[in-house]
């Protein structure tokens, strides 16, 4: 029996680690950030990073839900805080574009663009970024459908078409920052949207 003792596992702050897994992935994509990759970004080694965060799809779904607490929070809270539809999604669009350019940090939104083309074995990891988008579709279809019943838009409103016009032109600012148009350019095409909104009526209608 060989009288060297084993190494004791590499120590290493996990919550920094996680936030460096997270960049890698934002900045290059699920597919494009290979362990190898991971591995440098986070300062630690293969066995350390399987041990502490199990396999890559699950680190990256623990990288996501990172994410989303840290920097995709600003569409629930405008949805929540602003009085309608208009206001709410209006405020979305431009912080948004502050988000989407933040300096010092990847560009464009991670929920977004992680997983754009990709090969079979990724179906399941872009199945649920495409969940978590289609949920930010349908909290916007709901919060304009309040409006409709509030008779603050008129009942032939189509909900469903101007929630997902809202979605698409999110989700082209965060594509536009990555190609490199600046946070004035993207608060200009959220005020470009925002003035294709339907019009507002006077109050809500009587009960």
């Amino acid at each position: 029996m060989s009288g060297r003792q084993r190494g004791r596992p590499r120590s290493f702050d996990r919550e920094t680690a996680l936030e460096k897994a997270m960049r890698a992935f934002w900045e290059h994509g699920y597919e494009g950030t290979s362990v190898a990759d991971l591995t440098r970004a986070m300062g630690i080694g293969a066995p350390s990073l399987y041990a502490a965060f199990g396999d890559k799809r699950t680190l990256f779904e623990e990288a996501t839900e990172s994410y989303v607490r840290q920097h995709g929070g600003f569409v629930d809270r405008a949805l929540a805080e602003e009085p309608t539809a208009r206001a709410a999604i209006g405020r979305a669009l431009r912080e948004a574009a502050v988000e989407y350019t933040v300096p010092g940090r990847p560009h464009g939104c991670l929920v977004i663009s992680a997983v754009v083309t990709y090969s079979e074995s990724a179906e399941e990891v872009a199945e649920g970024l495409r969940e978590m988008r289609r949920r930010n579709v349908g909290a916007f279809e709901r919060r304009i459908r309040q409006d409709v019943d509030a008779g603050l838009l008129a009942e032939d409103t189509d909900a469903a078409a101007l929630a997902r016009f809202a979605g698409t032109v999110m989700q082209g600012m965060s594509q536009q920052s990555r190609d490199g148009a600046s946070r004035e350019e993207l608060l200009a095409v959220a005020e470009a949207a925002m003035r294709c909104w339907p019009a507002e009526r006077e109050g809500p209608k009587e009960p």
